[in-house]
């Protein structure tokens, strides 16, 4: 492996347990500069617990993250620090709910950021705008699809303005009408050269938008690669296997 300081984020032999069992096993990673990678894989095969790890929501039992020159795993880490830069959204889109859609966005920039209440709603407008939903601005969570919520998570993340973008599932608990306009959000984000690390299960969709796509199975990174590499010709017996259920289901 060449040297971490040469990625924006590399892992070095990441092992993660919960009690007796290793969920991530000697993960090696590297992600570079604007670009994108794609975690697939069984539900199961750690790429959740993988992002949690990167952005110090998990504690790793061994190995070394290294993110934009900075190694997290070494207990002295400014947490809070750390996750301004890193943007991290879920399956599930915890929006807090007693909060209309702009105060969602705004608060974690005035907070942490230090932004005026005035910068901060300017921003947010301007997040609003680029996602479709300034008219929801004054609206809270429950009057929106789930479509529209996960849109507002990911703009939640982007208003602290991070260098890493980590999305796990962020399609999964949505109806499939609503899954496109998410995707599309996430697309466009990859075209302004955001770094992101994205476990899905759309597989089309990391065909299309990843540079590389790392194939998980049983805690470990069986094989990664360009994406025409890795869904048209995988090396690993594994890889073929979950690629033709994946096919059967007709899902890419």
């Amino acid at each position: 492996m060449t040297g971490a300081e040469e990625h924006f984020v590399s892992l070095e032999g990441v092992t993660k347990r919960f009690d007796e069992l290793v969920v991530l096993q000697g993960i090696d990673l590297t992600v570079d500069l604007h670009q994108v990678v794609c975690l697939i894989g069984a539900s199961g095969s750690g790429k959740s617990t993988l992002l949690r790890c990167v952005n110090l929501l998990e504690v790793v039992d061994e190995g070394t993250i290294v993110v934009d020159g900075e190694t997290i795993t070494n207990g002295n880490v400014d947490t809070n620090a750390l996750r301004r830069k890193i943007g991290i959204v879920f399956q599930a889109f915890n929006l807090f709910p007693h909060m209309t859609v702009m105060q969602n966005i705004t608060l974690a920039p005035r907070k942490t950021r230090g932004l005026s209440k005035a910068e901060a709603k300017t921003q947010a407008r301007d997040l609003l705008a680029r996602i479709g939903l300034l008219e929801k601005a004054d609206e809270y969570p429950d009057r929106l699809s789930g479509g529209q919520q996960q849109r507002v998570a990911i703009a939640r993340a982007l208003a602290m303005s991070p260098t890493l973008m980590l999305l796990d599932e962020v399609t999964s608990a949505l109806d499939p009408q609503l899954v496109s306009e998410v995707l599309n959000l996430v697309r466009e984000l990859a075209t302004t050269g955001m770094t992101m690390i994205i476990a899905t299960h759309e597989m089309s969709f990391a065909r299309e938008v990843a540079d590389k796509v790392c194939f998980l199975d049983g805690g470990m990174i069986l094989e990664e690669g360009p994406p025409d590499q890795i869904f048209s010709s995988p090396a690993e017996e594994r890889t073929r296997e979950f690629l033709a259920r994946i096919i059967e289901a007709g899902r890419l």
